[in-house]
């Protein structure tokens, strides 16, 4: 990981020369897209390399030379097909990362080049109708035409060629041959995280914070299941989708939903890069909360919805939705009620919850005042409590986030709890200060999640509240009324503080008397200053004498 981190510096500082005055969140675009495009060019020499596709050839640095050879007239469309097959895609021999390389070296290159390597990546798509969705529009966001990249066709070119060099030149092996490119794409997407202010809650959610959302939401996991499925509904660039698997023995099937279609191409390439294949993941790009999703029919021909065993989410906070009536018989709502205009955290949370498994565990940030305001969200509040499915709340340090500073909540759900209590956990204090945000520290997080697992109360940490105890505060979780976090003030020693008092009282006697005797020495001519010294001698003798 140091490595990686140590690679993306030097990415970051070359990339913020090149850009000139381009916004870094839109630079991003251009910075990721051509490492995706070259990760998935050389993911395809890969496999024609190691399933002997090409003929004659003993190591894979002679692949790109012997494709363009093999692969041409008739034989091109039976190598596209084999590859699009296996691979999901397929880039023509005059198209893959090395070709282009070299063609910028040798500056042979042409204006229109860039738009057709990818034009003709998305017409191969065609050639496998399973991973079209997977892929289709990946790379739309890398605008070929942005006047920001230059004023003319050929001044835009050569900041493309200028990118180009600056992604090969990325060494993606750690000193162990093990491939870092997934952790670098991952850095990279931090870095720019935290230069796009309030846009950044987006797209990133900071790996401490994936990574308790992660350990919570996995602990109940049957960990011997065969490819267990993870859903994050609002799943940005896929970063806390990918920190689950950390946390999980077997493959995962990837499921996520995220309304900006830049994010969403981020999210597509940042789990590929990390080597998720493309039939375990589905991602799609709509609105969570208007097209309930993902939905499937059973054998009867009946609707259901697609559950699953493990989700994770940070959705944005207090956004606005569209909650008409007619959402009332929305099965996600109807047994709950349908949270505020102005403040869509519960649609969020009950559309995870609707599509858990009833063995599984969801695990949600929100702002705080999901725990206590009133109104429609108290209702919700109290259905979701009656229900027995509000397992624990963990209350999170402020200022951990890009896009606010704000404290936030960690909520666990569970459909089929047995216990009947709520844990409570005031984590607020624990974090170490940052120059642009707080970080949540490895024993931070360790003592989240232990006591989590011990479910015991902890002197101004943890509380297990029983459900009575929950009612007759109204149904309020908000944490102070269950933790209480006051640390008592030493007590008071009085003869101590009476003899400082007598102490400071001599000091202040003794350095008067000093006074009034450099004031005696003081002699004027004028009358009226005489006259304002003796009343000063004078009054600071009454106040010794007392």
């Amino acid at each position: 990981m140091t490595k990686a981190a140590d690679v993306t510096s030097q990415i970051w500082e070359m990339a913020n020369r090149l850009r000139g005055n381009m916004d870094a969140s839109e630079y991003r675009n251009y910075i990721l897209g051509f490492m995706f495009y070259r990760y998935l060019s050389e993911r395809q020499e890969k496999y024609l390399f190691e399933n002997e596709i090409l003929e004659g050839i003993n190591n894979i640095q002679e692949v790109n030379e012997e494709y363009a050879k093999e692969a041409t007239d008739d034989d091109l469309v039976d190598y596209l097909a084999d590859i699009a097959e296996s691979q999901g895609y397929a880039i023509e021999p005059q198209y893959t990362w090395k070709t282009m390389v070299n063609a910028v070296n040798s500056n042979t290159i042409k204006p229109d080049t860039f738009q057709n390597m990818f034009d003709s990546f998305n017409n191969n798509l065609r050639l496998n109708t399973k991973a079209r969705e997977d892929f289709t529009g990946v790379f739309d966001d890398m605008n070929l035409s942005n006047s920001r990249l230059g004023n003319t066709t050929a001044a835009r070119a050569k900041a493309l060629t200028e990118i180009v060099n600056l992604v090969d030149q990325v060494e993606y092996k750690d000193e162990n041959g093990k491939d870092i490119l997934g952790d670098i794409y991952e850095f990279l997407i931090a870095k720019f995280a935290g230069n796009s202010g309030k846009k950044a809650g987006e797209f990133y959610t900071p790996h401490k914070v994936s990574e308790v959302l992660a350990k919570l939401a996995t602990i109940s996991l049957n960990q011997n299941e065969d490819k267990p499925s993870v859903y994050d509904f609002a799943c940005g660039s896929g970063s806390l989708l990918l920190t689950v698997q950390d946390e999980i023995k077997n493959n995962v099937l990837y499921y996520g939903q995220e309304l900006n279609t830049t994010t969403y191409n981020l999210a597509r390439m940042n789990l590929m890069m990390h080597d998720v294949a493309y039939d375990r993941m589905t991602l799609k790009n709509a609105d969570t909360l208007e097209q309930d999703w993902p939905d499937g029919v059973d054998e009867q021909g009946v609707d259901h919805p697609r559950n699953f065993d493990v989700v994770v989410a940070n959705p944005p906070y207090s956004a606005r939705w569209d909650n008409n009536d007619r959402k009332l018989k929305d099965p996600r709502f109807k047994d709950y009620g349908l949270a505020p205009k102005t403040k869509a955290d519960y649609a969020f949370l009950l559309h995870g919850l609707y599509h858990l498994d009833q063995n599984g565990t969801m695990a949600i940030v929100l702002p705080h005042g999901v725990l206590f305001r009133g109104a429609k969200e108290g209702k919700i509040r109290e259905a979701l409590l009656k229900k027995n499915q509000i397992d624990a709340i963990i209350g999170m340090p402020a200022g951990l986030f890009y896009s606010t500073g704000i404290p936030t909540v960690i909520l666990v759900l569970k459909k089929n709890k047995t216990n009947k209590d709520v844990l409570f956990i005031d984590a607020s204090k624990g974090f170490e200060k940052g120059k642009n945000q707080n970080i949540l520290r490895d024993k931070d997080i360790d003592k989240i999640i232990n006591t989590y697992k011990e479910r015991k109360d902890v002197e101004r940490y943890a509380h297990v509240a029983t459900f009575d105890e929950i009612q007759e505060n109204d149904f309020n979780l908000n944490i102070p009324r269950y933790v209480d976090t006051f640390v008592p003030e030493p007590p008071v020693d009085l003869k101590k503080v009476a003899a400082d008092l007598h102490e400071t009282n001599i000091e202040i006697e003794k350095t008067q008397k000093e006074l009034v005797g450099m004031l005696q020495d003081l002699t004027s001519d004028d009358n009226d200053i005489m006259e304002g010294l003796n009343a000063i001698i004078k009054e600071l003798g009454e106040e010794n004498h007392d």
